[in-house]
């Protein structure tokens, strides 16, 4: 769930990438909205954190990346905070 995405507000599009691969980083994997701000991952096989996630506002097109914002050791249902935001 992304929460609390400030200035553009509706996002267009959520990517997420795997970046604990040993040649620096997985591909960015769209993410498919499930409902408001519920965004959803079939991933099809474990994802190896830390995971980052890149943000698309639907308005302007800007993007936003939340670098490594879910760590190692991720755990269902916690939240985890990026300090990135829209203008």
């Amino acid at each position: 769930m992304i929460e609390f995405e400030d200035g553009d507000g509706d996002l267009a599009g959520v990517e997420l990438k795997e970046t604990s691969s040993s040649d620096g980083g997985g591909e960015w994997r769209a993410m498919q909205q499930s409902w408001g701000a519920v965004w959803k991952l079939d991933a099809g096989a474990k994802l190896h954190p830390p995971l980052s996630i890149r943000l698309t506002s639907l308005y302007s097109d800007e993007t936003l990346l939340a670098k490594d914002v879910i760590p190692i050791g991720w755990k269902p249902g916690v939240t985890y905070r990026s300090l990135v935001n829209f203008h």
